[in-house]
């Protein structure tokens, strides 16, 4: 990108995210609204047309303006990752300096709260929410293989090589790329309903199977999930309550917290919903089969740039909700204190 000086960078920035916004070719006038370049119409269109040039955009047939090339999309891609890089490596590093061991700080919460309440306690380490589609870029490998970039909220980027049974000219890809861009962009995979799909893969003609394949690719994605760290505490707490002392629920709800798959699952369906409070599950309500016989109550904390934790209370049907309630709160404040990185001046 050495041939792009500060000036090309920002409009070529402005053109792709005018056309990511919109579908429509950019003009220079568009260009010319944005605040921060301070550019005559006249400077823009020569500054568009050297873009030409090298590669970056090209103009439709049917229009005076511009949309991203390949060459474009890549840019972007690129440079989307260096963009937010450095803020996520401070955030991070700010996190594990502030609170030497963000570990301990959540083990000493987490018997705190199991303490406070006397149930049993738990919360998740915070980790990136990454389930929406942010941005999508095909690139063809070789005659056999399509290489899809995809990237998710948080930034965080998966590789997925797709078989074809085909080479595909500059051309077709593009269209591909312009398509899965301006349906996608912003989904979750849960938005991607067969509505979507069968209008997807009646625009993309003779090449439905690939926007299928891919597809299929973005599914996966979306659901990988990093190890989740989960701390828990006061799991005896639950052997006090003569309802949950029957050895067969006792043993369940024990091994729930032992193995944490359960709660896992727990925290996932906390961290998909769109409640974003404080979420009380009782009885059968519990996504958790082994805790039917209890109530959870769950929080989710926000440390900004898609970071989410939850915090999380099991215990009997009769649970003192009021002093639950009051405890989450506190706790969530405190968390938020105790991570939240100060705002530069």
């Amino acid at each position: 990108m050495a041939e792009l000086d500060e000036r090309k960078v920002k409009i070529l920035d402005a053109i792709i995210r005018n056309y990511l916004d919109t579908g429509e070719p950019v003009g220079s006038r568009t260009i010319s609204k944005y605040s921060d370049l301070n550019l005559s119409s006249a400077t823009i269109r020569n500054e568009m047309s050297d873009l030409e040039e090298m590669g970056y955009i090209l103009q439709p047939h049917t229009s005076a303006g511009r949309i991203p090339s390949d060459k474009g999309y890549r840019f972007y891609v690129d440079n989307l990752m260096k963009e937010k890089e450095q803020e996520v490596t401070e955030m991070k590093e700010f996190m594990i300096e502030h609170t030497e061991k963000m570990e301990q700080v959540l083990q000493q919460m987490a018997k705190m709260l199991a303490v406070n309440t006397n149930y049993a306690a738990m919360i998740t380490a915070p980790s990136y929410q990454r389930n929406k589609v942010k941005f999508l870029q095909l690139s063809q490998v070789d005659n056999d293989q399509i290489l899809a970039v995809i990237v998710m909220e948080g930034n965080i980027v998966r590789n997925k090589m797709i078989p074809t049974r085909e080479a595909l000219d500059n051309e077709t890809m593009l269209k591909l790329n312009i398509l899965l861009n301006t349906s996608l962009n912003g989904l979750s995979v849960e938005q991607i309903n067969l509505g979507t799909i069968s209008k997807l893969k009646e625009q993309a003609g003779i090449h439905s199977n690939i926007v299928s394949d891919v597809l299929d690719a973005l599914a996966g994605a979306l659901q990988e999930d990093e190890d989740l760290e989960i701390y828990t505490s006061g799991t005896t707490n639950i052997l006090k309550y003569p309802e949950l002392r029957d050895s067969q629920k006792a043993s369940e709800l024990l091994s729930a917290f032992e193995e944490k798959k359960q709660l896992a699952d727990l925290v996932n369906d906390t961290l998909t919903s769109e409640e974003t409070g404080i979420q009380v599950y009782i009885g059968d309500e519990s996504p958790v089969k082994n805790m039917k016989d209890c109530s959870v109550v769950t929080a989710t904390y926000q440390l900004g740039e898609g970071l989410q934790g939850t915090i999380g209370i099991i215990g009997p049907k009769r649970m003192d909700y009021e002093n639950v309630v009051d405890n989450l709160k506190t706790l969530k404040v405190q968390l938020d204190n105790v991570f939240t990185k100060p705002k530069k001046e």
